[in-house]
């Protein structure tokens, strides 16, 4: 009898002693789950907050970025030739230069494009983006509109105008108005190819008669 309770005895020990120890690990492992838990959630609130700030904006660049520029130039003149004939010419009275994004941010610009016959429209602008990779450029006023003077007697008026390059032609989006040689043409949206030398009002087309004088 003896024998028998010194063995119960020292099962029970034995149980507590190993009912304490998963306890114990449990505990430890509660606690290393809840430090990693708090260690991912602060690592993946880093990454979130790099992310938003590398995260680039179709906007305007603001006075912060644009001082980050690689180089500004003074008097800026791009101009695009091919072979000894000139294409078009941008300048610029300042320009900032983003080199790994190949952009120019430009202020105070006068664009000349050239067609067949020599000088074919003129236009100027308070800011501009130039990519310097691509060749195409986007010329806009944030109050008043553009002032587009053609070769062909026509003046228009538009608060934004895209270059493509590849294509040669100047587009908007935005209301138009075109005037000269007795008319006055209203719509939305404009498509002008330098090659053939067309332009066409794409949207809400209206046509007005002046008299003559």
């Amino acid at each position: 009898m003896p024998h028998h309770a010194c063995y119960y005895r020292a099962r029970f020990i034995w149980d507590l002693y190993q009912e304490n120890s998963y306890r114990m690990w449990e505990l430890v492992a509660r606690r290393t789950l809840l430090a990693l838990s708090v260690f991912l959630a602060a690592f993946l609130g880093y990454l979130l907050f790099l992310n938003t700030d590398s995260v680039p904006t179709s906007q305007p660049a603001s006075l912060g970025s644009i001082e980050q520029a690689d180089a500004k130039i003074s008097e800026f003149t791009f101009t695009q030739s091919k072979g000894d004939v000139i294409q078009w010419q941008v300048q610029a009275k300042q320009a900032r230069l983003f080199e790994r994004e190949k952009r120019a941010l430009l202020s105070e610009v006068d664009v000349t494009l050239y067609g067949v016959k020599g000088k074919e429209l003129t236009v100027s602008g308070e800011e501009g983006t130039l990519d310097t990779a691509t060749k195409n450029f986007v010329l806009a006023n944030r109050v008043d509109p553009l002032v587009v003077e053609t070769g062909s007697g026509y003046t228009i008026y538009t608060n934004h105008l895209v270059w493509t390059d590849d294509t040669k032609e100047i587009r908007t989006d935005d209301p138009v108005r075109i005037v000269g040689h007795g008319l006055e043409v209203t719509g939305r949206g404009l498509l002008g190819r330098m090659e053939s030398e067309e332009f066409e009002v794409l949207e809400d087309v209206h046509v007005h008669l002046s008299p003559a004088s």
